[in-house]
């Protein structure tokens, strides 16, 4: 794999985990400010899984030119 490409999906794996970020974080104020009952519930255990799904994807973007082999530096 050539460092270009390397260096493009570590890119959209960042952009992805930002994404996913912002979403959580605005389900997770929304629900803690204006949702009520087990709307409010729904919402917050939602933004939490967005939140450690963002992680994930952030951890795996990196990763993958953390540990790449020598032979592509």
């Amino acid at each position: 794999m050539a460092v270009d490409e390397r260096a493009a999906r570590r890119r959209r794996g960042l952009l992805w985990a930002g994404i996913l970020a912002v979403a959580g974080l605005a389900l997770l104020v929304v629900g803690l400010t204006i949702a009520n009952g087990a709307v409010a519930w729904l919402e917050v255990v939602l933004a939490i899984a967005l939140l450690v799904a963002s992680y994930a994807v952030q951890r795996l973007a990196r990763r993958e030119t953390l540990y790449r082999r020598d032979e592509d530096r």
